[in-house]
């Protein structure tokens, strides 16, 4: 595991608002966290599970 893999980050469009989400790809899961509060909670996935959300997300699963 690289230390790029350790690193929170976040999207490049996300801009400095401070609204918004970082993740980390950690001991083979994948880890979110909210920007705001880099001390409070993390929600963890498997690679699966973070693949499904994204193709979810991608194809406007998620879109009101």
């Amino acid at each position: 595991m690289s230390a790029l893999d350790e690193t929170w980050r976040k999207s490049t469009r996300s801009g400095n608002q401070g609204q918004c989400v970082e993740v980390r790809t950690l001991g083979g899961r994948v880890e979110v966290r909210d920007s705001k509060d880099p001390d409070g909670p993390v929600l963890a996935f498997t690679s699966g599970e973070w693949a499904a959300f994204l193709d979810g997300a991608k194809g406007g699963e998620f879109d009101l």
